[in-house]
């Protein structure tokens, strides 16, 4: 679907100069002389190369609209992770690198979201928030307050986060997948 370079909104998937992009950020400008423009930052998908742009209103872009399907997280054997179709039961692979330093994040069973334009996988959504064990982490210090500071700690699949200073070892913690940060104590 062709639409106008000043249409361009963020998240939007464009294809531009023979590559797949996604509209990050956009902003429209109004100079003194010379016609409007959207100045648009452009993250290059899968690898995220970023690119900014100037489109006119006069300039087309051909958006492009992608497949969404959820699929089951099953196994990682080598550099590919399995994930089957909750629909068709088909199995796919994706690359370890392309999912990124979410990897550490899977979970056996793990409900995800992968969007994927003419079958090339484009992107991949997991859960907001996963659970995890945290299995090493200093201990407590007295007369320390909760806001005081937090304090590294390792968790039960080797990823490195700050928690506050009263978890410890063997507790449960909930991590958001966005930006790989503590949320909250499970009970």
């Amino acid at each position: 679907m062709k639409i106008n370079g000043n249409e361009i909104k963020p998240g939007n998937i464009i294809q531009h100069n023979d590559a797949i992009w996604v509209a990050v950020k956009t902003s429209h400008v109004k100079p003194g002389k010379g016609g409007a423009f959207a100045q648009v930052e452009l993250k290059k998908i899968p690898d995220g190369t970023k690119l900014n742009e100037r489109f006119r209103a006069s300039e087309t872009v051909e958006r492009l609209r992608l497949d969404n399907k959820p699929y089951q997280y099953l196994y990682t054997e080598g550099n590919l992770a399995s994930f089957m179709d909750k629909e068709t039961y088909e199995q796919i692979e994706v690359s370890l690198d392309f999912i990124g330093e979410k990897t550490a994040l899977l979970q056996d069973g793990m409900d995800v979201e992968i969007e994927s334009h003419e079958g090339t996988p484009i992107n991949i959504t997991l859960p907001d928030q996963v659970t995890l064990i945290v299995k090493e982490t200093e201990p407590t210090v007295k007369g320390q307050t909760a806001a005081a500071s937090y304090k590294p700690a390792i968790l039960e699949n080797g990823l490195r986060v700050m928690v506050p200073p009263f978890v410890q070892t063997d507790e449960k913690i909930i991590i958001s997948t966005e930006d790989l940060s503590y949320v909250k104590r499970v009970d």
